[in-house]
């Protein structure tokens, strides 16, 4: 039987699996994160590196297919009730196979686990791919906050983190 944190790909499951900030797969990962997003980001890169450091976040998942890292996402407290979720990528080849999804259900979970009755996270107006999976999965736009409220190229969103 399949639980909801896990896929069948390719007659492999994909499975997702909690650890740290300093897991060697997740640094792999978002340095491909880092990598695509120059990409879209171009000159404004510095300005977003400065709100992506994970060095003090603890809450990390990977999910693998066999045993091959495919995709990473993390949180951190934003503040007494909020989580907010960084980092969520997937490999490339890998997209469109329902692990975004997968990551993202892992981290609200955990997220809920430790107290926190929402979520928000910021992503770019150039990565429709991303927006498309928050809007789907219950997340609604609100008002750029924080660091990203006069960022241009940002979009925020939050969801209420229900039992």
């Amino acid at each position: 039987m399949v639980n909801e944190n896990e896929s069948i790909m390719n007659n492999h499951f994909v499975y997702i699996q909690r650890t740290t900030n300093s897991d060697i797969n997740f640094r792999t990962l978002i340095a491909k994160l880092d990598d695509e997003l120059n990409d879209v980001h171009d000159q404004q890169r510095q300005v977003y590196d400065q709100y992506n450091q994970v060095d003090l976040i603890q809450t990390v998942v990977v999910a693998y297919n066999k045993n091959l890292p495919v995709g990473c996402g993390c949180f951190k407290s934003f503040d007494y009730n909020t989580a907010e979720i960084k980092r969520m990528y997937v490999l490339p080849e890998f997209r469109g196979k329902g692990i975004s999804k997968l990551i993202l259900n892992e981290l609200e979970t955990w997220a809920k686990e430790s107290g926190f009755t929402k979520a928000v996270l910021e992503t770019g107006i150039k990565l429709p791919t991303a927006i498309s999976l928050y809007k789907t999965h219950g997340y609604t736009r609100i008002k750029n906050y924080g660091v990203y409220k006069d960022l241009g190229d940002s979009i925020c969103f939050e969801k209420l983190l229900t039992s």
